[in-house]
């Protein structure tokens, strides 16, 4: 881009600057500091960051309140019911994550903590006995639903503190998606440097090797002149990915016009669907008309962008400090099972 583009290119309109945005924008600088060279920097990227922060605010806003995991609400709260196999089972695993009790002894007065949890969801099909009024049909179709791989990693004092920090992490994570095809970019660039020097350095052998020799050797000439064609075309085809990744002196802005786009556009880098089902007791799927009736559950499957966890089920909940387990006892509970 020339010096006349920069100093007359339109600017965006100023967004807003509010305390949140101000902190992911600072944010942005630690995660890439080079960030804060590029010309119209905060300008550029407080709208952009705006329209992600709208998108995940409405996403988080869906989200349904906060449930309380213990043993006294596994068999009333068909939420808990699901996603735990035993009312059991629920201190002791969600006692497993480091980061609560992290964040229970840096709040030594908090009784309880706000927290979301993750879940990897598998459906399995198989083939049953349904009752359907006074029927009871055999071999009927069926899917049941099972929730494992719970983890706790996001804790907060108050139910909004803990949405709060679900929009900055989710913002973060599509800001770092934009970095990663930056990086991308940078891989391939080298990569078509090297190419490209490798083929300059084959054309010149070639022609050195078939320099004044050409009406002696016949037939060897022709394949030399055919690799030649081939060679230059593939020279240029080198030549015009590099022009499409832009000059390395326009990198601070390609940087920059690259995250912008992804914030602009914070529906391309997430994946949220909102999952209603109707369980019974057994977490089986049933419609509205089995007896004895299901309950029926909503909560969101995400998959975030550069996760390698994939597709996950998550839910707010509450838990007591009253309810974690010492880790030290988790670990040697759950060494009782490794072989």
């Amino acid at each position: 881009m020339g010096i006349l583009d920069r100093l007359f290119r339109a600017r965006p309109k100023a967004a807003p600057v509010t305390p949140q945005i101000h902190a992911l924008i600072e944010r942005l600088q630690v995660l890439s500091p080079s960030l804060k060279l590029a010309d119209g920097y905060r300008e550029r990227v407080t709208p952009a960051l705006s329209c992600s922060l709208d998108y995940v605010s409405r996403l988080v806003s869906e989200l349904l309140p906060a449930r309380v995991a213990s043993a006294s609400t596994w068999l009333d709260d068909p939420y808990i019911h699901a996603f735990f196999a035993g009312a059991d089972e629920i201190a002791h695993i969600l006692s497993r994550s480091p980061e609560l009790h992290t964040w229970f002894e840096n709040h030594p007065l908090a009784r309880e903590t706000y927290a979301v949890l993750s879940m990897a969801m598998t459906e399995r099909r198989a083939f049953g006995v349904e009752q359907v009024g006074d029927a009871v049909h055999a071999d009927v179709a069926h899917t049941t639903l099972s929730f494992d791989d719970h983890q706790v990693r996001v804790c907060g004092e108050t139910e909004a503190d803990l949405r709060e920090q679900i929009v900055r992490r989710v913002v973060e994570q599509i800001a770092l998606e934009g970095l990663a095809l930056i990086s991308a970019d940078e891989s391939r660039r080298d990569a078509l440097v090297q190419e490209r020097a490798l083929l300059k350095t084959r054309l010149q052998l070639l022609t050195r090797h078939g320099a004044g020799t050409h009406e002696m050797l016949g037939d060897r000439a022709l394949s030399n002149a055919s690799e030649r064609i081939e060679l230059e075309a593939a020279i240029k085809a080198n030549e015009h990915a590099l022009e499409a990744l832009g000059l390395r002196t326009d990198a601070l802005e390609h940087e920059l016009s690259v995250i912008c786009d992804v914030l602009e556009h914070p529906e391309r880098h997430t994946n949220v669907e909102m999952k209603h089902v109707r369980l019974n007791a057994m977490n089986m799927v049933v419609n509205a008309s089995a007896t004895p009736a299901g309950a029926e559950i909503v909560f969101p499957l995400a998959r975030l962008p550069a996760s390698p966890l994939g597709e996950r089920a998550f839910s707010l909940i509450r838990f007591a400090r009253a309810d974690l387990v010492p880790l030290p006892a988790v670990l040697d509970e759950d060494s009782r099972f490794v072989i």
